[in-house]
């Protein structure tokens, strides 16, 4: 019997074609997105070095605070905002944008709008 192979594991999949190309370097590192049913991460990762410099999340007080569900597009766009601010607060102005495998819609979209709104190029 053939199993169909579950959603996540496609998403691995890409997301391991997308990271043979995708990479962060001490000028422009990586913005990670990972997505749960219930919440969304964000990670600004320096791959040369192996080095998380800033994160966000909807787990942080001051969103926890603000939005009443932490996995909606709310809590996502103010999660780019908040990644945003602490890594322009860090000197990081630039950085390469990497989905994670998810499809570029929805709650990923919503964070990447609001980082670019904090001020981040991609």
């Amino acid at each position: 019997m053939i199993t169909k192979p579950s959603s996540n594991s496609k998403r691995k999949r890409r997301h391991r074609r997308v990271r043979r190309k995708v990479f962060g370097t001490p000028e422009r590192p990586r913005l990670n997105v990972f997505r749960s049913n219930n919440n969304i991460y964000a990670q600004v990762i320096d791959d040369v070095n192996g080095v998380t410099l800033v994160s966000a999340s909807s787990l942080d007080k001051d969103i926890k605070e603000k939005v009443s569900h932490t996995g909606n597009k709310e809590a996502a766009k103010l999660v780019g905002n908040l990644v945003g601010k602490r890594a322009i607060e860090k000197g990081i102005k630039s950085v390469v944008f990497d989905r994670g495998g998810y499809i570029y819609h929805g709650r990923v979209k919503e964070l990447a709008e609001g980082a670019r709104e904090a001020g981040l190029e991609f």
